[in-house]
This record gives C-alpha cells, sequence and structure tokens, in this order.
C-alpha cells in the first residue's frame, strides 16, 4: 500500500555517513541493545523509555545515511518486469493490472469482469519468498546456528528478504523491487505523530514494537559483525537500521502461513502479485492448492472491468491494521477495544464464581473485547458478566440441581437471563466500567474530529487520530447500548414479567439471540479431570467461600477488580472456506511480528 516515490541514496554515500565504521556502531548499538533489554518500565513511564531508545536509534539513523541499498526510480517502473517474471515462472497475469488508487495506494484493478468465487489469481511455490526458501539461501549457514532465526520465522523472511535485494542476481528481484521504499507502520512515525496515539490502548503495543524492532536490530547488528557463519552474508559491509525497519514492515505487511510442500505443517511466506490486493469487508477467498502446489485467489464478489480487486485480510481491528499493516480501515464492521476483567480474590463469593466460570471454560481473569457492532459484547463476555454479577443463591442454582448443566450451558446466550436483577447489574457494571475507560482519554471525540479537519495533518497523524477517535466510538456506543440493555431490564424486573426457561429442544444455546458468537463457550464436563482444575462439589465450593472470606484461598494475596491494557491481541482470525480437496485456507495477509 505504499504511495510514495523510491528513495534515491545509495550504498555509496559520502561525508561521515561514508566514514562511520562498524566498530563505532557496535558500540551504539551495545547500548541500544542494553537499553532495550532493560526490564519494562513502570506505570506511566512508557512515553519515557520511548523517547530514550528513539534517542539511540536516531543516533545510529543519522550516522548510517546514505548506506542503505535502495533502487532507483519510482515504484511502478518496475512493475512491468514483476510481471513478466511472474508470468514466465507460471503465476497468472490476465485479467487483472497494478493500478494506482491514491489514498489506498497500488492495487490490482480488473481489466474484464470477474465473477464472485470465479478464480482469478494464482501464484505456484517456485514464486514465494518462505522460510524453506531463506534456509537453502545464504542465510542458511547462519539460519542453522542461530536459535533467533529458528524460532522466529518473521525475523528470518526479513534477513532472506535483505540478503536477496542486496543480491542484483537474486530471482526475486523483480518482485522486491517492486516493494514500497517505506511503510505507514507505526515504526515510520515521527514522534509527534506518536504522541498522537498517548491514552489509547493502542500505544502500549506500538511502543512495544519499536522497543523489540530496535533490539532486533542491535542483537543482529552484532552477529552479522562477530558470527562466523555471516561473515559470506551481503549485508557484512552494510546492515543498517534502516535496512532493517524496512524488511520488517515488509513482512509485517505481507506475510502469510502456507503449508509445506509435504503439507504436514506451515510456514510463513511471501506471495508476489497476491500481495497487492487491498483490504475490504468480506471472507477470506484465498487457499493453498496442494495438489498443484500454488496460492489461489477467487474473487471476493463480482468486480467489474476497471474496478479495483480487494480481498479480505482477516477479522482484524484498526488498531492491529495501523501497527502490523499500516493502514486505518473506514467503516470496519470487526473493530473492537480491548477491556480487561476479573474476578477479585478478595471477593466473598470468588471461589463458587470461580468454579462456574472453569465450568464455562471461562477464566477469572481475561481480555475481553468491546465490539463496533450491537450488541457490543461476544457470549463469552456475557456470561462472565452474568457470572460476575451472580448472587450466592444464583451460584448455587449453576452448581447444584438437576438443572445446573443446562444453566452454565445457556450462560452466554442472551434469551435466557439469570435474573433480571442479574441482568440490570452486569448492564449498569459495563456501564460504568465503559465511561471510566472514556475518562483515560486527553481528547475528546469533538476535539478529535475538529483536528480531522485540519489539511495539513499528514497520513500518519490522520491515522493516529482516526484510531484514537475510533477507539472512544466503540466506548461511547457500549455506553449507549449498556444503559439501553439496563431500561429494559429494570422494566421487565418492575413489571414482574416472567424468566424465559430453557428447553433442552430449543437450539441455538451459545449461538441464540442478541449475544455475538464469534467466541462460544465451551461446555466442560463435570467429572472432567484432564489437566484442567477438578468441578468442585457443593460443599467444597461454600468451604472456599468461607475460606475467602478470610482471606485464606490457596495461600494467594487478593487481587483488586481494576481495568488495565495488556498487550495481548485479542479475537481469533477468521479462516476462509476452501473446497474439501487439497486446498488449504490461507490467513490474513500481513500481520503481528514476534518479540525478541
Amino acid at each position: 500500500m505504499g504511495k510514495k516515490s523510491r528513495v534515491k541514496t545509495q550504498k555509496s554515500g559520502t561525508g561521515a555517513a561514508a566514514s562511520v565504521s562498524p566498530k563505532e556502531t557496535l558500540t551504539l548499538t551495545s547500548e541500544l541493545l542494553q537499553k532495550c533489554s532493560s526490564p519494562a518500565p513502570g506505570p506511566g513511564k512508557e512515553w519515557e523509555e520511548y523517547v530514550q531508545i528513539r534517542s539511540l536509534v536516531e543516533k545510529i539513523r543519522k550516522k548510517q545515511k546514505g548506506l542503505s541499498v535502495t533502487f532507483d526510480g519510482k515504484r511502478e517502473d518496475y512493475f512491468p518486469d514483476l510481471m513478466k517474471w511472474a508470468s514466465e515462472n507460471g503465476a497468472s497475469v490476465e485479467g487483472f493490472e497494478m493500478a494506482n488508487f491514491k489514498e489506498e495506494g497500488f492495487g490490482l484493478r480488473a481489466t474484464r469482469d470477474l465473477q464472485a468465487e470465479e478464480l482469478f489469481l494464482w501464484v505456484p511455490r517456485k514464486l514465494l519468498m518462505t522460510v524453506e526458501s531463506a534456509k537453502n539461501s545464504v542465510l542458511g549457514p547462519l539460519y542453522s546456528q542461530d536459535r533467533i532465526l529458528q524460532a522466529m520465522g518473521n525475523i528470518t523472511l526479513a534477513f532472506h528478504l535483505l540478503c536477496e535485494r542486496a543480491d542484483p542476481n537474486s530471482f526475486w528481484q523483480p518482485y522486491i523491487q517492486s516493494l514500497p521504499s517505506e511503510y505507514n507502520t507505526p515504526l515510520y512515525f515521527e514522534e509527534d505523530e506518536v504522541r498522537s496515539l498517548q491514552s489509547t490502548q493502542a500505544v502500549h503495543d506500538v511502543f512495544s514494537q519499536y522497543k523489540n524492532t530496535a533490539r532486533q536490530y542491535a542483537y543482529f547488528y552484532k552477529v552479522i559483525q562477530t558470527h562466523p557463519h555471516a561473515s559470506k552474508l551481503p549485508l557484512k559491509d552494510s546492515f543498517t537500521y534502516e535496512d532493517y525497519r524496512w524488511a520488517v514492515s515488509s513482512v509485517m505487511t505481507r506475510q502469510n502461513q502456507i503449508p509445506t510442500e509435504d503439507g504436514s505443517r506451515v510456514t510463513l511466506a511471501l506471495i508476489p502479485l497476491w500481495d497487492m490486493c487491498n483490504h475490504t469487508n468480506g471472507l477470506i477467498t484465498t487457499g493453498y492448492n496442494l495438489e498443484d502446489d500454488r496460492c489461489e485467489c477467487v474473487a471476493l464478489r463480482d468486480f467489474r472491468a476497471g474496478e479495483q480487486i480487494y480481498i479480505f485480510y482477516g477479522t482484524r481491528s484498526n488498531a492491529e491494521f495501523v501497527i502490523h499493516s499500516g493502514f486505518f480501515f473506514d467503516n470496519n464492521s470487526h473493530d473492537r477495544v480491548k477491556i480487561k476483567l476479573g474476578v477479585s480474590k478478595s471477593d466473598r463469593l470468588y471461589a463458587m464464581k470461580a468454579e462456574v466460570l472453569a465450568r464455562a471454560g471461562i477464566p477469572t481473569s481475561s481480555v475481553f473485547a468491546l465490539h463496533s457492532t450491537e450488541p457490543p459484547i461476544s457470549a463469552q463476555l456475557l456470561a462472565f458478566l452474568r457470572v460476575f454479577c451472580m448472587t450466592e443463591e444464583e451460584l448455587k442454582e449453576h452448581l447444584l440441581g438437576d438443572n445446573a448443566i443446562d444453566r452454565i450451558f445457556t450462560l452466554g446466550n442472551s434469551e435466557y437471563p439469570v435474573s433480571w436483577d442479574n441482568e440490570v447489574k452486569l448492564w449498569t457494571f459495563l456501564e460504568d466500567r465503559a465511561l471510566l475507560l472514556l475518562k483515560t482519554y486527553k481528547t475528546t471525540s469533538e476535539e478529535d474530529r475538529a483536528f480531522l479537519k485540519n489539511r495539513d495533518l499528514s497520513v500518519r497523524a490522520t491515522m493516529a487520530i482516526k484510531l484514537r477517535l475510533g477507539e472512544k466510538q466503540i466506548l461511547e456506543k457500549a455506553v449507549q447500548s449498556a444503559a439501553a440493555h439496563r431500561e429494559q431490564y429494570r422494566r421487565q424486573m418492575e413489571e414482574g414479567a416472567p424468566l424465559p426457561k430453557y428447553e433442552e429442544s430449543n437450539p441455538g444455546l451459545l449461538e441464540g439471540g442478541g449475544a455475538d458468537p464469534r467466541l462460544p463457550l465451551v461446555l466442560r464436563g463435570l467429572e472432567e479431570e484432564a489437566g484442567m482444575q477438578e468441578a468442585l462439589t457443593l460443599a467444597e465450593v461454600v468451604s472456599r467461600a468461607k475460606a475467602a472470606e478470610h482471606g485464606l484461598v490457596n495461600g494467594q494475596n487478593s487481587v483488586p477488580n481494576r481495568t488495565r491494557m495488556e498487550e495481548e491481541r485479542l479475537g481469533r482470525e477468521e479462516r476462509g472456506r476452501a473446497p474439501a480437496d487439497t486446498r488449504e485456507p490461507l490467513e490474513s495477509r500481513g500481520g503481528a511480528t514476534e518479540p525478541l
């Protein structure tokens, strides 16, 4: 999705940049590695650490200016060579062309009408850059010795990309020359643009991404300069932070999982041509055909000649799109914000609540999501909140008796409330929690909308403010939805309306009603003992509850029930549907890199 022209600096830099010695850079990278390996900063200190790391990175970048290997001309100048190379090696090149779609950047445009589900794009394995092809390249000897490369396929791909880029005779040169020269991932944000993300949930992942990338670069700079198996790498004389940032972003925005040749496991890959497709809402329509050993993509919908051809990257939030793909997607039906909730161990009813949750397959503390859609909560979060707000009598009903298993089974179904009072409590709690999260932002939604009217904003600053505003809008919708549900159930309670009764023949269960089924509950057998918490008898639960009242449960300290933003990613990536023969669905394009 790159939009800018090629950087024209060449490896033969001049002045101070040309005279910087590996020893000097090694000293700076050692300092950087030490800084990035220090313990995580305390609350409120993340920005300070980010600025310190950034200062060291900028010092290194300044020393290395002009030393990176880049290509002359513009990215689009290399598209004809890419198409010719792809065609000569068995990829499809008919029915589409590469075009510039302004705000969306480059993408694929249909040159003829395409019908929904029509196979229009295939790319054979020989064109893919994979972890396996990296092992068989000049990188192989170092890969065989370095545990980081062996454990982290995304980093292996990044170095594979850099080594092949530095080789003018590389088989993949037509592909590499067509890649963007820079990206809009937060690794490329200016400090003020990152500042626009302060107080957002996303900023913690941005800090983590920057720190991990800096640590990886510092570690591998030393490896390349000192490891005997790195002596023949084309990076030996010039491995800059700019190079690594580019390679990491190229992989992060484009990587995908494909099956290995024997189909026994998956490996990471870069897929030429296919990775030119931009994202829209829909279903995953790309699979891997093991019989023909190629990546295949069918049309998401009907596309008329002249229209842009889109694919669906997966059920990602806009935070994930900005951080890992470098764009913000308006009208994202899968957008969401994180909310961490837990049952406090100081809760008098902790043991009973923990057991009910355990039987439903839900932890006592977890990161959930508030969604942009209505209702804003999943079946799993609804079940958690119901248990969280249960009285002692309601907990006993879910632990004992002939209907206990049915009650557990319908915890995530909005059609079967525990009680009207329980519903009022849970929606009141959710409303209050969302309001508290809204108060953590330094700007209001109205202020953000005003900022976005400023035409002088950079593309990246605009993305940051849109992301900030998007988080607030989800929380505001959650507040409104919770208030409406609270009043609805309050009226039911005041009117003495009868509770709906579960009947075994009723379909739906967890998927029924208004609760979002994207995170279905798992009903756990009451006698299950396979490595998980055993079901307790009522006597044991009551006994634990009494112990908890005195703070003696398993000797653990009580943990206050509060919200803290965590770095866990939410939601499972939706998998595409493929024929039941030899084609396996691929995950969405791009994704998170692993920390070092």
